[in-house]
């Protein structure tokens, strides 16, 4: 009878889930699913037609049906619900079961319950999953971090429905505890990077430039086919050709500018700052993120400031060359400052971090997924213990040429009151990471000073504190 039961199973069937599902079906494994809602439970059999796909809404008749070891997967929202589904499931299990939370729990949580389910015998791991709807249908990149032991029982299954690039799965064994859940939280601070330069760019080009909607998609849609290709600027090109059915305008700009977040990107800022890895891009769109939902201390500001002449002296076509140069230099900060900080927390944690590998699966399914991941994944292949993207040769070389016009892009947006929060916060952490003796001696010498904090000297051990004060 154990023949004809399912070898693996997911609670929660809303988008993710459901398409998840589908996709580990479509590729011949006998899969089930648990969700509260009717409604969904009837939604993923009529998506299933023909395909034989298991639908429950009792947790009991679920777990019942699935093979052992059984592999259960849950894709429910982060938080009190987590734990609740495992409370609920406990009970039905026995050793040696997997439970996988495959949704963007804070690894801090993830740590917890590891442990907790260690002493009950149970196999628990948390996956990163990035790709959103498509991902899931059609190949997702997936981040599993946990019992090296559980993950062979779900190897062969993820491999199969991830995405591919050259042939090779986007998915890969990332680390012991909750190395997987880490991983993916990053991957979330550098995607809150990124679409914040993205967004700084339609600003310049459509406030600074005065370009009208269709030059604009014409321009990232020239862009995707260059050195920017990417899925977020390949969504961005779309969503400027959007229009309603019947309107004579883009539905974006009926979108209020309030930007939402679910806490991923706070999350992976707190971490740079507990492990002391600056994350100026990510910090700062995380910051902006918040600012905008201001809104009406915005408008009340705005009509008390009164607005610069916001046009752009320069040439428009020669300006889009060096702001598609400039987004390419802010976009490598935005990957090198998420590199550095998985480089500190595998220190830290003992996560023992593969990069090469993580941004090989990064390189297909993922929302950061671009171009320049191959770069970043070449050079973690040359030097697995590469400390910062930044110090490979090649990815020098291509930095270096993009100086020049980020300078003149950010310069030409402060001149005309043009906010670039994520550009200069990119290009300052650049000078500064490149400057051999930053003016942080002053620092120290203030602290000292005023809380007799002590301080270091150039050529001599040890600590030293000194009476500033001369009488």
């Amino acid at each position: 009878m154990d023949e004809k039961k399912s070898v693996f199973g997911i609670i929660g069937l809303g988008t993710m889930g459901r398409n998840l599902l589908m996709n580990m079906a479509d590729h011949g494994y006998a899969v089930a699913g648990l969700d509260k809602d009717v409604k969904k439970t009837e939604q993923l059999t009529n998506e299933a037609g023909k395909i034989k796909v298991g639908s429950f809404t009792s947790a009991k008749a679920f777990t019942e049906s699935l093979k052992k070891p059984r592999a259960i997967m849950m894709l429910v929202p982060a938080g009190k619900i987590v734990d609740d589904v495992i409370t609920e499931l406990i009970p039905l299990l026995n050793p040696g079961d997997l439970i996988i939370d495959g949704g963007n729990s804070h690894f801090i949580d993830t740590n917890r319950r590891v442990e907790e389910l260690k002493e009950k015998g149970l196999h628990f791991f948390g996956m990163g999953i990035s790709g959103g709807e498509e991902g899931a249908r059609k190949g997702p990149s997936m981040m599993p971090g946990g019992d090296p032991e559980a993950y062979k029982v779900v190897q062969s299954l993820l491999e199969s429905v991830s995405a591919k690039v050259k042939g090779e799965p986007c998915v890969t064994y990332i680390g012991p505890g909750a190395s997987g859940h880490f991983v993916k939280m990053v991957h979330n601070g550098i995607e809150y990077g990124l679409m914040q330069l993205i967004a700084e760019t339609y600003e310049l080009l459509n406030k600074g430039l005065k370009l009208s909607d269709d030059k604009i998609k014409d321009t990232f849609v020239a862009w995707n086919k260059g050195r920017l290709q990417s899925f977020l600027i390949e969504i961005t090109s779309d969503i400027f050709a959007f229009r309603e059915k019947g309107a004579d305008h883009l539905l974006l700009h009926d979108i209020k500018d309030e930007a939402r977040a679910k806490g991923t990107g706070k999350w992976t800022s707190q971490a740079g700052m507990d492990l002391q890895a600056p994350l100026t891009v990510i910090d700062t769109a995380v910051s902006m993120r918040d600012l905008s939902k201001f809104k009406a201390l915005r408008a009340k500001a705005s009509s008390m400031y009164k607005e610069m002449n916001s046009a752009l002296t320069k040439s428009p076509d020669e300006f889009v060359k060096s702001l598609e140069a400039a987004l390419y230099f802010s976009t490598i900060i935005s990957y090198a400052q998420g590199m550095h900080l998985l480089s500190q927390a595998s220190t830290e944690y003992n996560y023992e971090l593969k990069p090469e590998k993580i941004a090989q699966i990064w390189r297909g399914g993922c929302i950061i997924r671009s171009g320049f991941l191959e770069d970043i994944y070449e050079a973690y292949k040359r030097d697995k213990n590469l400390p910062h993207l930044l110090l490979d040769g090649n990815v020098q070389k291509i930095v270096s040429g993009l100086i020049p016009a980020t300078r003149l892009v950010v310069a030409e947006a402060v001149q005309c009151g043009i906010s670039l929060p994520a550009f200069s916060s990119a290009l300052s952490y650049f000078d500064s990471f490149r400057n051999e003796r930053m003016p942080s001696n002053l620092i120290q010498a203030q602290r000292d000073y005023f809380g007799a904090h002590t301080y270091e000297r150039i050529g001599q051990e040890g600590v030293f504190h000194t009476q500033w004060i001369t009488k």
